[in-house]
């Protein structure tokens, strides 16, 4: 995707006399998330704006930047844009206005699709992805270990540099974390697999973000913990040794569920 942008938008972003700090920390955000396939623009845009919302960097009942803006700090499309702030409509986080925008709305429902009960039924929600995930993940390395290609191993080196790069930088690395993930579930050769993991993607993370909001954590905060059992994850797919590697991400999973209800530290 080329990189140049259109005149009009640049013209249209410095010439606001007044402050945009919502376009600041979405600028600040947008930086981190780096090249994508295109298919994965409106998610990572989405991603983006739940981040600033769930944080608070975006405060409820705010005004968001429009969509010719928002186009022109993602350096998307504005069609790309429509499909995230409609996402971000279904999850009741923010609500459009005629003639005047979109609006954060005052009391966003952080918790989006999940049910508006108890907490103790919400942190059930969660398990129950954690529990699904340690069922398919650690066999998924199992067959991993023993069919992964030098093309495989490349794809989860990548997205295991990403993911440091990320943390180090601070930004979003939810997309390099399940793209390890993803890759591993690929490196399996059987395609179920692969749609399995793509469907628990953003019911879990979704959950888990607002688990780490519930409890004050920091959102998409990668502890070295995490990095360095992923780190052990790969060299034994590397090496081979699928018992090892069923082991090692079936442990890896029970951190996630540890740390998550602990301290909410990323998986």
């Amino acid at each position: 995707m080329s990189k140049l942008r259109d005149p009009q938008l640049d013209k249209l972003l410095t010439a606001a006399s007044r402050p945009r700090p919502e376009l600041d920390v979405l600028a600040e955000v947008a930086s981190g998330l780096g090249y994508v396939r295109a298919e994965r623009f409106a998610e990572r845009v989405y991603e983006s704006l739940f981040y600033a919302i769930a944080t608070g960097k975006i405060a409820p009942g705010a005004k968001l930047p429009t969509e010719l803006e928002l186009a022109a700090l993602f350096e998307v499309s504005r069609p790309v844009v429509r499909q995230a702030l409609d996402r971000l409509r279904e999850d009741q986080l923010v609500e459009s206005v005629r003639g005047s925008g979109s609006y954060v709305r005052a009391k966003p429902d952080l918790m989006g699709g999940m049910p508006a009960v108890d907490p103790a039924r919400r942190v059930g929600h969660i398990l129950e992805g954690l529990e699904l995930r340690m069922v398919i993940e650690p066999e998924c390395a199992y067959l991993a270990a023993l069919r992964r290609t030098d093309d495989d191993l490349l794809e989860m080196d990548r997205m295991l540099a990403g993911y440091e790069a990320a943390d180090a930088a601070g930004a979003i690395a939810h997309h390099h974390d399940y793209g390890f993930h993803r890759a591993i579930a690929a490196a399996t050769g059987n395609q179920r697999f692969v749609q399995v993991l793509k469907s628990l993607e953003y019911d879990v993370s979704h959950a888990v973000n607002m688990m780490r909001h519930l409890v004050h954590s920091e959102p998409w905060k990668r502890t070295r913990a995490a990095i360095d059992e992923h780190r052990q994850i790969y060299r034994l797919i590397r090496e081979q040794d699928a018992e090892g590697a069923r082991n090692i991400m079936r442990a890896h999973i029970e951190k996630a569920r540890s740390r998550m209800l602990n301290s909410g530290s990323e998986h």
